[in-house]
């Protein structure tokens, strides 16, 4: 191992493995199965959600084709 990455890391007898686990955010159920509702009065954590983060929508892209036609060439 090189010394420099030796003083930053340390040396550990087990190799570096950098893997990010990424995990799909999941809705919550309740115990019959049935998607759980929001609590409004819990403004920093969403119960609807695993985790208590709802994620990001999908951005649609913008197809260039569904414009009508202006006429100007």
């Amino acid at each position: 191992m090189w010394k420099w990455l030796e003083k930053i890391v340390g040396h550990n007898e087990k190799p570096l493995v950098l893997t990010k686990e990424y995990k799909r955010p999941k809705r919550a159920r309740t115990k019959k199965g049935k998607y759980k509702a929001d609590n409004k009065s819990t403004a920093g954590y969403n119960e609807a959600w695993v985790g208590g983060k709802k994620p990001r929508k999908k951005r649609k892209k913008k197809n260039r084709y569904d414009e009508p036609w202006a006429g100007n060439i």
